[in-house]
Order: structure tokens, then sequence, then C-alpha cells
């Protein structure tokens, strides 16, 4: 879809601000207009300037989905309404009798849509340990078409070693689709270690304020990307206009906020982990990570996501989320601001007690977007929330 090849050679900074995102030539607008059209005029039947009807192309959509494409530094990008709708994308590229290969680790709106939407059409989902490549090797199967990889994981911040996996599943001629919503491109590109497809929340890093909903999928493959094309188009969970500027304009202080992110959130991990009220703490960026040597070599840096559990009880975990104050009891991730959520009971409750357990998602789990503001004062927040809760 893009060919801002001039970009290509530029730093993810460089590009965030200028890749897919010319002034206009007409009137020298330096931002990408919002057209807030649903149709366009053709000069004749089938003539037309490359648009005809806003569902299945808009000019600032596509200035978006150019940009999006550059940072990941692939070819072709698509812009959906919502991370669903892109993860729908997905599936809907298989058909009725194919398996899919997944982590056990994923988010639970990611489970939900696998194991109560799709199965009732066919499709059969194994989640295994994707840190394990033998657990995965053992999960494949004739018929698996796909094998869908977070990293870091959602919420134990496990790290999947990207290359390993995509080699895997190249072995038995499937798709292999990395979500990089918690890294974001800013800290790791999975098409460059052979992933077929790279999905995004932009709700989350790309958009960054917290006022918007939208996904994104994005590949080097021209016959996959237009398939994915007839998807977006044939379904329509594409994005407003109006979205696409507010991501648009989240992308452009990515790399900036990123850092910021990075550096709050590993100060932070080193705070907790030497806490008396914390048991573990869950972040790749910590020497005791298990993935943390992987997560040097595959990432730019760290992310700005982390988990812990409390040495308490599940009630005592419930009241710590909602006693902070600069720590906002909220889902979601990736806004400027911390927000604090307790997965059990809120972002992966639809995954069955059962399994949620035998992941490693423990009631007492609490998951943390760390934000922007200064560190000494989500330090304080935190704990005024152990002490009242504690």
């Amino acid at each position: 879809m893009t060919d801002d090849a001039a970009h290509d050679h530029e730093r993810i900074e460089t590009r965030a601000i200028h890749a897919g995102q010319e002034p206009d030539e007409e009137t020298g607008a330096l931002m990408t207009p919002i057209f807030a059209n649903s149709t366009y005029k053709q000069d004749a039947p089938g003539e037309h300037t490359g648009y005809e009807y806003s569902r299945t192309g808009n000019p600032t959509r596509t200035d978006l989905e150019d940009n999006l494409a550059a940072l990941e530094g692939g070819q072709f990008g698509r812009a959906f309404s919502s991370g669903m709708g892109s993860i729908n994308t997905v599936l809907n590229l298989l058909e009725a009798g194919d398996h899919v290969v997944a982590g056990d680790d994923v988010y639970g709106g990611t489970h939900r849509i696998f194991t109560q939407v799709y199965e009732k059409y066919d499709l059969e989902f194994d989640f295994v340990d994707t840190t394990d490549h033998d657990a995965v090797r053992d999960a494949m199967q004739e018929n698996t078409e796909l094998l869908w990889v977070e990293t870091p994981t959602n919420p134990l911040m496990n790290i999947n070693d990207i290359d390993a996996l995509t080699d895997i599943a190249d072995e038995y001629s499937a798709l292999s689709a990395v979500d990089n919503t918690f890294a974001t491109p800013a800290l790791q590109r999975p098409l460059e270690y052979g992933a077929d497809i790279v999905s995004h929340s932009l709700t989350k890093y790309l958009g960054g304020h917290s006022d918007v909903v939208g996904g994104a999928l994005v590949t080097d493959d021209q016959e996959l990307d237009e398939e994915i094309g007839f998807y977006q188009n044939s379904v329509g969970a594409t994005p407003s206009p109006f979205d696409c500027f507010l991501v648009l304009r989240g992308t452009k202080t990515l790399p900036v906020r990123m850092d910021r992110h990075c550096e709050n959130t590993k100060e932070l991990a080193s705070w907790l982990e030497a806490h008396e009220a914390v048991d573990r703490v869950y972040y790749p960026g910590l020497e005791s990570h298990p993935d943390h040597e992987l997560a040097s070599e595959q990432m730019d840096d760290f992310g700005g996501m982390l988990s812990f559990e409390l040495d308490g009880t599940l009630e005592q975990a419930r009241t710590a989320v909602s006693e902070t104050t600069v720590f906002t009891l909220a889902e979601s991730l990736g806004g400027v601001e911390s927000l604090i959520e307790q997965p059990a009971t809120m972002t992966h409750a639809a995954i069955p007690k059962e399994e949620r357990l035998a992941a490693g998602l423990t009631d007492g789990l609490i998951r943390v977007s760390v934000g922007i503001e200064h560190i000494d004062d989500m330090k304080a927040d935190l704990q005024a929330a152990f002490d009242e809760a504690l």
C-alpha cells in the first residue's frame, strides 16, 4: 500500500513524524486533513482518483496505514475500528476445519473471540506455553494454519522468541501472527524476525492518549495484504477519519513517550522487587526475569507494562487497586496516564478460572500500565495503597 521508500532508511523517530504524511499539494497543509466523506465523485463509471467509498478507502486512513506500515518496517498496513476488529480479520483468513495454536497467556478478549465466537464455526484452538518450543511443536498439526503469539504476553510479561516460533510456523506452512501491542514498533518489529502479520490495538500506545479505539494489521506480503483488505472492506470494521487523525497525532510522539514509559517502568519494577509487601514482579527489564536475555536481544527496550503479586489475599489485592489515585483503576493500557487493574476480575475474567490459574494468572495478580507522570509520585501512591490494603 505504501510507496514511502524515501523514509525507509530513516530512524523510527523520523518515520513516526513523516512516513505516509506529506504536506497537502493543493493547500500546503502540514497535517493530514480529516476527510469526512462517505463517497467520492467519479469522472466516469469506474474512473476515480483511487477513492470511491470510505469503507473501502479514505485518504486520512491511507496516511495512517502507510505510517503504521513504515513504523513496523513493512510494506502494507490496514487499519480497523478496534484491535478486536483486526484480530477478527486474521481469523477470517481461515476456513472451517483449520487449527490454531496460540499462547496460553494471551489477552482475555483474544481468548474469548477464539473460543466463544470462532470455535462454533469449526475452528480448533490449542493454547500452549509458547516459550516452550517443544510444546508448540507438539501442538502443531497438519491442519494448523495459524500460530498466534503475544510478546511480551498479557499479563505475565513472558517473552516469546519470535524468530524461533516463526520458523516452527513455516515448517507447517502456517501463518505466524504477532500481537505487538505491548512492545510497539518503537521497541520491537516482528516482521524483522519472520512474522507474516503484525497485529496492534491502536487504542493503546500508538494512540497513546486514551481517547480513541482502533486496530491495525501490517504485513510484507502483497497477496496476504490484498486478502486482508478484502475482509476489511467486506466486513466493514473500519475506523472513522477522525479516529485515524487521532492515531496519526499519537504516532508522532510514540518514540518520545516510549522512552519515558520505559524509564519509569524500569525504576518502578526495581522498587517493587525490593518491596517487602510484594511477592513477585513480572517485568522483562529485571535481570531476575527468566527471559531477560532474550528480551535484551529482541527488543530495543523493555516497555511500559509490568505485573506483580502482593504478599496478601485476593481481597487485599482488590483493596490495593481500589485505593490508588495517581494510578487509575481502569482497563486498557498505553496512555500517558498510569492505570492499574486486577486481571482475574477485569481484563482476563473471560478466561475460565482453571485455565487462568494453570497459566499462572493468580487471583492476586495486579497489572499496571506505567504512565509518564513523575516516578516518585507513582511510588508514593502505591505505598499508600499497600498501607491501606495490608
